[in-house]
């Protein structure tokens, strides 16, 4: 449950409080539970609600922006080397961050959890091919967001990168 509501939250404070508001909703409706799921499942749709909700708050209030991301997270990761194992999964990090909350639940909980897709859709309270499709939206956001980390050098070919126009100025003028 810690794992969902800090993968979901991207922030211990947060998500230490979503889980506790979790666990007292969950302890305030047991009397209500009909068993007609697993409690694990009934208590991870607790979690990942509140979660949600907290969110959702947080959206609701004003923000400061983050600064723009230094250079050190583009560059490719080194095999079995932990300050770039660090990086990369800051770098994954952010990229979740950046899918809208309806693809980032579904994709932390099949992809990260390793949730099924049945699983997932009774967690979010949604349909089947509603969370395929979400899961694939945001595969697809995130596979662009993170291209350079698999082909280092396909972030050469990023429209509006002036490295890719001098580099295909170059090989032109050959």
């Amino acid at each position: 449950m810690w794992a969902v509501a800090l993968r979901t939250l991207r922030d211990p404070e947060e998500a230490a409080d979503a889980l506790q508001e979790a666990f007292i909703s969950a302890f305030r409706a047991a009397g209500a539970f009909r068993a007609e799921s697993q409690v694990t499942t009934w208590l991870h749709r607790i979690v990942v609600n509140a979660c949600l909700d907290r969110i959702r708050r947080r959206q609701a209030r004003p923000t400061v922006p983050l600064p723009e991301p230094g250079t050190g997270a583009a560059e490719p990761a080194l095999p079995r080397d932990a300050v770039s194992d660090l990086q990369t999964r800051m770098v994954v990090q952010d990229a979740l961050a950046e899918l809208p909350d309806e693809q980032r639940a579904p994709i932390v909980l099949v992809d990260v959890e390793g949730y099924s897709v049945a699983e997932t859709a009774k967690l979010l309270g949604i349909a089947e091919g509603t969370v395929k499709s979400r899961c694939a939206r945001g595969r697809a956001k995130l596979a662009k967001l993170l291209g350079h980390l698999r082909n280092p050098s396909a972030d050469a070919n990023v429209p509006g990168d002036t490295r890719a126009v001098h580099q295909q100025r170059h090989w032109e003028g050959r």
